[in-house]
Order: C-alpha cells, then structure tokens, then sequence
C-alpha cells in the first residue's frame, strides 16, 4: 500500500486520504490480498530473492578483502577469502541457472520475459528481477512502474530535504538490479547512450544520469510488456 501511495505522489497521511488510497488500491488490483502469487511466480521471487542476498553477501566479502589489502592483512585470510568467493559465485550461478530453468518452463513468463531482454543493457538478471518484483508490469503506467522501482523523483513536503526531490526506497533489490543494468545501457545502447551523454554535457552528475538512464529502462520494458512488443531503437 505504501508502494502504491508513493506511485501516485501521495505523502500526506490522514484517515480520508488512507480510505481513498485502499479503494484506489482494490480497484487498481482486485485480486490483491485475495489469492497469493502462482506457484511459479512464488518460486521465482524465492529464486531472486536468495541470489540477492549472495550477491549482497559477496559485496560486504569483496570490500572485507579490499580493506584487508590496505592493512597488509590480506595473506593472513587469502585462503579463507578465496573459498568463500569461489563458493558465493557458485552458488549465485547455482540459482540463475535455476531461475532460467523456472521462467523458460512457463510459456507466458518466458514470453515476457523475453520482451525486457530484448532491450540492449537489460540482461537475463535484470529481467527475471522485473518478472519476479514486479508482476504488474505491462498493466500499469510508466510512471507508476519507476515508482514502484523506486526510481521516481518524490517531493519532500518535510524534515531535512523539505523542498528537494528524491528517489525512495520501495523495492530496493530491484532497484539495485536496475542500476547496473543502466551502468550497462548507458555505454552499450545506442539511443540511452546518446540520451546519457546529453545529460552528461548538461553537467548531471553520474548519480543523476544513471537514475534517470534505469528509470528509463523500467518505463520501456513496462510499455514494451504492456504492447507485447520487443525493442526497436523508436521505444527509446
């Protein structure tokens, strides 16, 4: 609910404005809270959901070995570094192999599937994160879809970033996952090349020009979902 708030700009909260959203809510998605996920949809989010937390577990690891390197420690724990990487990259191989298995077993989600991935910088990950944390794309706006990613400028009405715009938090896995797709889309795809350098030119900072760039990726995945179409250079 908070999600769906903040994906239609709603920050205030008052016992009318809470009554309004939950009809809004109920009316946008009538099945919510009435039936849970289909089996394999459950299965991927478990999926997803584990190789986020490895990959998480491998970056909190690569800065232990990092900060080691610094302190001259590094030879002291080599060996016990080196197994834990080789096993977390294992593991985390272990469950892409297992989620494409997942999505490739289902004729709609591996139709879907492929929508995303057809847009240059949007790899195997990035999409099955879309299908997995984001089971409403393609039947919402785009707008609402960078929303729910977390990727949609909100305005801050109070507290320390009283009149500025800012990101936040809401399905933060998936948005972590967006954010490299875009460090890759930004150099590799054509037209958000071209759209990434413009901002560059215009003095963005890197931060500014990388979310922008992964919420552009969401809204043309989320409008290429909802045409049932793959990606052409026109859909950028």
């Amino acid at each position: 609910m908070k999600a769906f708030a903040q994906s239609r700009g709603t920050r205030a909260k008052t016992d009318r404005i809470d009554a309004e959203l939950i009809a809004r809510f109920f009316a946008f998605r009538p099945e919510a809270g009435r039936s849970l996920p289909a089996e394999k949809q459950r299965l991927i989010i478990a999926l997803t959901s584990k190789r986020a937390q490895l990959v998480e577990m491998r970056k909190r690891l690569l800065a232990q070995i990092r900060a080691h390197q610094k302190l001259g420690t590094a030879a002291m724990f080599e060996d016990i570094d080196t197994e834990l990487k080789h096993r977390t990259d294992s593991k985390i191989k272990e469950l892409e192999d297992r989620i494409t298995k997942a999505i490739a077993s289902d004729d709609r989600l591996s139709e879907t599937n492929g929508i995303p991935r057809s847009v240059p910088g949007s790899g195997p990950v990035a999409s099955s994160m879309l299908i997995a944390e984001m089971p409403e794309i393609g039947t919402i706006t785009g707008e609402e879809a960078a929303a729910l990613t977390g990727l949609a400028p909100v305005a801050h009405d109070s507290g320390t970033l009283r009149g500025k715009r800012a990101i936040a938090g809401v399905r933060r896995a998936l948005r972590h996952v967006m954010f490299q797709a875009a460090l890759v889309a930004a150099h590799h795809n054509p037209s958000l090349k071209s759209f990434a350098d413009r901002l560059r030119k215009a003095g963005k900072p890197h931060k500014v020009i990388i979310t922008v760039v992964a919420r552009k990726l969401v809204t043309i995945a989320n409008a290429l979902c909802k045409s049932r179409q793959k990606w052409t250079a026109a859909a950028a």
